[in-house]
């Protein structure tokens, strides 16, 4: 049999503007201009020949003909994505982007990513190091990590870890003129900063921490600042200052010695780590197979549970 349909532009048009009952908000979804959108409803309305709105002073409306077509249109053209999205993902093959915050991409991500390389080699994996809100309707990625209280109403998510904050320094500072074996002690040092935890009032900066140590003789807004957090924990690192370090950032630094903590108190981050993704592509078996790993290497990632000082046994 042969199926006698209209363009599959004309429908995707139309099944836009019926569903806003606008032509410019259906012009906005597809990416062309209003006059494309109400050519190819004439062309439909030209091939059906039936009227599908009535167009008044400011408003559109769907005809009888146009209410009734509506609804059916808009499961076939369901139908025909979610069949799309089932073949494109029928194995774990080809290429998975994903977009990543910068400094859990270098600090975290990065230095594990070739043990999923190693159990996917058919999964080619492109990560986008950003701080942009992906919309996933909008733009080319399968997955996002992002950093906050796990509010992406709409999306699949997977909660991947959490935080706890507290000081980390290079062990050379703990040893130097001024030994840092107390909270007071951070007088005699320069602080170093995240620039997203001084103008985001929820994140936690040295003010928080100071406070939670109950400590008053420091200066909680002194010393330099950096855009990303993997420049701060570098710059610790390098001993340039006394950092606040994020467990899920610096815990390779700690293991490997490059970093100390040289006292507490522990404080809980205000966020948490989530895997994020559309509905409707969560059992792709590429997406399973990355979300599996993931989990798996969170569960596997330690910090130590309490400071680490070498002045202090």
């Amino acid at each position: 049999m042969v199926r006698k349909l209209p363009p599959l532009n004309a429908l995707r048009a139309f099944e836009a503007a019926a569903r806003h009952l606008s032509f410019t908000k259906a012009a906005d979804e597809l990416f062309v201009t209003q006059a494309a959108v109400s050519h190819q409803i004439k062309t439909l309305e030209a091939h059906l020949g039936i009227q599908l709105f009535r167009r008044l002073n400011r408003r559109l409306l769907l005809t009888d003909a146009g209410q009734a077509y509506f609804p059916e249109l808009r499961d076939a053209l369901d139908m025909m994505s979610r069949a799309t999205l089932r073949i494109r993902g029928q194995d774990k093959t080809g290429n998975l982007k994903i977009s990543v915050l910068p400094s859990f991409a270098a600090k975290w991500l990065l230095p594990r990513l070739p043990r999923f390389s190693e159990h996917n080699p058919a999964i080619d994996v492109l990560v986008s190091a950003n701080d942009q809100i992906v919309d996933f309707d909008q733009d080319d990625f399968d997955l996002a990590v992002r950093y906050g209280k796990g509010n992406y109403p709409g999306h699949h998510i997977d909660p991947m870890m959490g935080d706890r904050i507290f000081p980390v320094c290079s062990p050379r500072l703990v040893e130097s003129e001024h030994p840092l074996c107390e909270p007071t002690d951070l007088r005699h040092h320069i602080l170093l900063h995240d620039d997203m935890a001084r103008t985001d009032a929820s994140a936690n900066d040295w003010q928080g921490w100071l406070r939670a140590a109950e400590v008053t003789c420091v200066d909680p807004d002194r010393g330099p600042a950096y855009s990303h957090s993997s420049m701060v924990i570098q710059a610790a690192i390098e001993g340039h200052g006394v950092a606040l370090g994020r467990t899920s950032l610096i815990g390779d630094d700690l293991a490997a010695g490059r970093l100390v903590c040289p006292f507490g108190p522990v404080i809980p981050g205000p966020f948490s780590y989530y895997l994020v993704g559309p509905k409707e592509t969560a059992e792709q078996p590429k997406i399973c197979a990355f979300r599996d790993w993931i989990q798996e290497e969170v569960a596997a990632f330690s910090y130590p549970e309490t400071p680490i000082n070498p002045l202090v046994e």
